[in-house]
């Protein structure tokens, strides 16, 4: 089944680009046609993490109306090679771009809502992709809020960090609730370091705490936070046990459980 996934964190620093990346890389090694999108224009990361430094065409021209997404988006097979089809819609990371983003008003907030739910006629349909990924920004900010609109499923990153539980907690029933939208959670950097002793007590205890579905558990990986963002597991770690979890993500989506 075709789908739009926001990949969202109450705060930053729960590895959510790092979900979002591997995510869809995998998704893409099965066969998939899938686009990732970097909407966090404040903090864009996704041209680095990709290695496309030399980019010269932006997110940021969609969403303000000055491109169309089939001029945006970019083959990556050359950096991820699969058997199916990774592109890239890349977020301007000059310090200008950033400052006009983060001053648009509702108005344009609403105008670019509308081309991000214009994404599953021209994407989806028209050009035959199964999975638009977002990796939005942080927090409630008006990007993150349109992310979460136009998406069919909501991943959300978090860790155990209690003012990141608390701010979780209160997304899950105050935003996604609102919108009705289906949601499953990645709690990650877990620190437990018997956790698949305690995976099934961990699980139970994150149902009751969030009350949505939980996707997955992800140890605190020293190998990944050592990368810095410089390796993309799924791509050139296929037997780490960080790939493993990803992948299981990846087909309970894939197998619509959730």
């Amino acid at each position: 089944m075709k789908k739009i996934i926001a990949v969202h964190s109450y705060k930053g620093g729960t590895g959510k680009t790092a979900l979002s990346v591997n995510l869809a890389a995998s998704l893409a090694k099965r066969g998939k046609k899938v686009a990732i999108l970097d909407l966090d224009f404040r903090a864009p990361s996704l041209f680095s993490i990709l290695k496309m430094e030399n980019s010269t065409v932006w997110l940021n021209d969609y969403l303000n109306g000055a491109s169309t997404i089939n001029k945006i988006l970019q083959d990556t097979n050359g950096k991820i090679p699969s058997n199916g089809k990774l592109f890239a819609g890349l977020a301007n990371p000059s310090t200008e771009a950033i400052r006009d983003m983060s001053a648009k008003d509702r108005k344009w907030e609403m105008r670019a809502l509308g081309r991000l739910l214009s994404l599953r006629n021209s994407l989806l349909k028209e050009e035959d992709f199964d999975y638009i990924l977002f990796d939005t920004s942080p927090g409630l900010q008006y990007s993150s809020i349109n992310a979460i609109v136009a998406a069919d499923l909501v991943v959300v990153a978090t860790t155990g960090d209690r003012s990141d539980v608390n701010g979780t907690c209160r997304m899950l029933q105050e935003l996604y609730n609102l919108f009705e939208k289906k949601t499953g959670v990645v709690i990650n950097k877990v620190l437990d370091a018997d956790l698949d002793s305690k995976k099934e007590e961990l699980n139970k205890r994150a149902k009751d705490v969030y009350q949505v579905p939980l996707l997955g558990l992800i140890p605190c990986f020293c190998e990944v936070l050592r990368a810095e963002g410089n390796l993309i597991f799924v791509q050139d770690r296929p037997d780490h046990p960080f790939t493993k979890i990803i992948n299981e993500i990846a087909t309970r989506i894939e197998k619509n459980e959730i």
